[in-house]
């Protein structure tokens, strides 16, 4: 399993680490998911009484970093209005920010062309 630099896009700046395709994949796999998850959401809204809660999107990956993305798809208005929580550390940093989901889609989808 070969890792390459995946750039992801934060709300303010960027982050660079290590990241496998399969792991990309992966991720990929669960953000498409937590977006059809908000879209029943969204699709529940315009009709009466309240839309049934969706489960989180909670995934980890420990490579050279460990990664950790976080989304409760419960409290957004939109899949493209929602944002996803990151951690990344290692033994000597950690940094915790937000990410636009569309965009993370985005970034993964050219990570993979380019990687995959």
């Amino acid at each position: 399993m070969i890792s390459a630099p995946f750039r992801l896009n934060l709300v303010e700046g960027s982050v660079s680490f290590s990241f496998s395709a399969d792991a990309a994949r992966e991720l990929q796999t669960a953000v498409q998911g937590l977006m059809e998850r908000m879209r029943a959401i969204a699709s529940q809204g315009s009709t009466a009484g309240r839309p049934n809660p969706q489960e989180s999107l909670e995934y980890r990956h420990t490579g050279e970093v460990f990664l950790e993305v976080f989304c409760n798809p419960n409290i957004w208005s939109s899949p493209f209005a929602a944002k996803v929580l990151v951690t990344l550390r290692d033994d000597r940093i950690r940094l915790s920010t937000e990410a636009e989901l569309p965009r993370l889609l985005e970034d993964l989808g050219l990570y993979l062309e380019q990687h995959g």
